[in-house]
């Protein structure tokens, strides 16, 4: 048996109550259905800014006897007082909100900083008032910066390259004081591209894969930021709710101390080029007009870095984390996902 599924059956035995903030979005309601799948208690809490109702509604179509143990307050991490009324009586925190997106951060720095960094001090701050066991915070790839070395390890970090690498560096900088300082538990996962199911494909600062594959399906062409050799380490969602999970409940020992920070990916390096064959091929199985569709080229993005590979040893010996899902195989499930998602609303 796995460390996960150790973990899960201990959960299913002896449920707790968790804090999933952003439990709207994308990452945060796939943490909520995994955790009702388990028999837990949630308390989500989100404002909107990015995440969506119909995430809600999706998961609790799946999860209809579930609405008793989900208690949702519509509310922003900005607001202290708001933080504090979800953390009470919480065991585990799940920290995802934030406002995503280099571009956006680059537009907007203030208000990446104060959703970023003034919401993760609240949150931080409600958790250890309340006493709970740990807070599993979302940092990101970002944070290495234009450091070189491949694959990435947690303790080599370069220069930042946008506001928004700079405020999920500054939210690990708060934890490692908070631990240090007041002896709270807090664990910093470091996303490598996640996608997967309910990930939206709309608006400006949409992830690669679903505005791909809305473009696919709409027949429009898909734009390449650079040449197409940009890499990156794709993490399918599951991956990444596999690492929430045995972040919070994964005890400390001397051997392999839980805090400070972990990479979440899967050692994994996928060009854009790769990436767009990949998506294509996948829909053309249901889609056979897209088979011959090509993609446009713009110029490279500010911020953006050539190459992004997690270095996972850290995360496997600490935790026990062991990818379920490679790319091809998240892709599958992704592709799945949406075509059937544009064939209920057809």
């Amino acid at each position: 048996m796995s460390r996960y599924d150790a973990a899960c059956s201990e959960l299913v035995n002896e449920p707790k109550r968790w804090l999933v903030t952003g439990v709207a979005g994308f990452i945060g309601s796939a943490l909520l259905e995994r955790l009702l799948d388990l028999g837990q208690t949630v308390v989500g809490l989100d404002n909107f800014a990015t995440g969506h109702q119909r995430n809600l509604d999706d998961v609790l179509a799946i999860h209809p006897d579930a609405r008793l143990q989900f208690q949702f307050i519509e509310g922003d991490i900005r607001d202290l007082a708001t933080c504090r009324a979800a953390a009470a009586d919480c065991d585990y925190v799940l920290h995802q909100a934030a406002l995503g997106s280099v571009p956006r951060s680059i537009k907007d720095p203030l208000a990446s900083h104060a959703a970023n960094v003034d919401g993760f001090l609240n949150v931080a701050v409600a958790a250890r008032e309340a006493g709970v066991k740990r807070v599993v915070y979302a940092s990101s790839s970002s944070v290495y910066g234009d450091h070189p070395a491949l694959p990435k390890t947690e303790d080599r970090i370069g220069r930042a390259l946008s506001p928004y690498a700079v405020t999920k560096r500054v939210d690990e900088l708060y934890a490692q004081v908070f631990a240090d300082t007041y002896d709270q538990s807090l664990v910093g996962l470091r996303y490598f591209n996640v996608f997967g199911r309910r990930q939206d494909p709309d608006g400006p600062y949409a992830a690669v894969i679903p505005r791909w594959i809305d473009a696919l399906l709409a027949g429009r062409p898909c734009v390449i930021f650079g040449d197409g050799s940009n890499s990156r380490d794709f993490c399918y969602i599951d991956n990444v709710v596999q690492a929430n999970l045995l972040a919070a409940v994964t005890p400390a020992t001397k051997a392999h101390p839980v805090g400070g920070v972990f990479n979440v990916g899967c050692n994994g390096k996928t060009d854009l080029l790769q990436l767009y064959a990949l998506i294509r091929d996948a829909l053309a199985k249901d889609f056979p007009e897209v088979a011959k569709a090509e993609p446009t080229h713009e110029a490279p993005r500010a911020g953006d870095v050539a190459h992004s590979q997690a270095s996972i040893e850290k995360i496997e010996a600490a935790l026990g984390y062991r990818w379920t899902h490679d790319i091809a195989d998240g892709m599958a499930e992704t592709v799945a996902w949406f075509v059937e998602r544009r064939r209920r609303r057809a």
